[in-house]
């Protein structure tokens, strides 16, 4: 069973042992409005926390996505290359970024759950 976590940059991770997914809250997505483009990072790449990892871009605004943890990045999303607005659809969901491998545990201390996410963009 996964446990999901939140960033204050507005990203979310889901945590199931050692393999974490990453994507974009619901509120950010709403934020950017529809998006027409997404730059993932590439399978491989080892990320440090709080680096930059990708890139969401809409009619908007651009805005950069960073590693809520460091670890290596084991999947992307590839269905997001033909159809960035899943983003928008379910973007704590199928629109999710990025897989990564965890690296340091202890990262995830100082994440927020649902509750504390919710307070602070209330």
């Amino acid at each position: 069973m996964s446990k999901t976590w939140f960033t204050q940059e507005h990203e979310w991770i889901a945590v199931d042992g050692d393999l974490v997914t990453v994507g974009i809250t619901e509120h950010a997505q709403e934020q950017l409005g529809d998006l027409v483009y997404v730059e993932l990072p590439e399978v491989g790449r080892k990320l440090v926390k709080g680096e930059e990892a990708a890139v969401v871009e809409s009619v908007k605004a651009a805005s950069d996505v960073y590693a809520p943890v460091s670890g290596e990045v084991v999947a992307v999303n590839g269905e997001l290359a033909g159809d960035p607005s899943l983003v928008n659809r379910a973007a704590q969901g199928e629109g999710w970024l990025m897989k990564l491998k965890l690296s340091d545990r202890s990262e995830l201390d100082g994440l927020m759950d649902a509750d504390a996410y919710a307070a602070m963009i209330a």
